[in-house]
């Protein structure tokens, strides 16, 4: 089965993701198309809250990679534009296909990013 696909757009550049073979990544389809104001955090990541909890099964992935899409909790999206090591725990929702250019498009602060279902 192919993997579903949805389209980030981040200040005029689109980046396609594969969303995980997943209940939450199922459920945070089932939310699109939305845009977030996502919020800056430890020039690593975005993250915001989406308008309602959502299933999750959240585990300490050890490493995060460049282009992860996360729940935290569950409510919480969060856009990783660095890899590095970590001690929190997330559900996997999916991962961007091609990263070039993710750090630079969402920038230093805040931005608004939209999410959408690629037909």
């Amino acid at each position: 089965m192919d993997p579903i696909k949805i389209r980030i757009t981040v200040a005029g550049k689109i980046f396609t993701a594969s969303l995980a073979n997943n209940q939450t990544a199922q459920a945070f389809k089932n939310k699109l198309p939305f845009e977030l104001k996502m919020i800056e955090l430890n020039g690593n990541e975005k993250y915001a809250d989406l308008s309602g909890p959502i299933v999750n099964n959240s585990s300490n992935p050890g490493k995060i990679s460049i282009g992860d899409l996360m729940l935290y909790g569950d409510q919480t999206l969060v856009v990783f534009y660095k890899s590095f090591s970590t001690p929190y725990s997330y559900t996997n929702i999916g991962k961007i296909d091609d990263v070039a250019g993710l750090a630079a498009a969402l920038g230093v602060g805040n931005i608004s990013v939209k999410f959408e279902l690629i037909n």
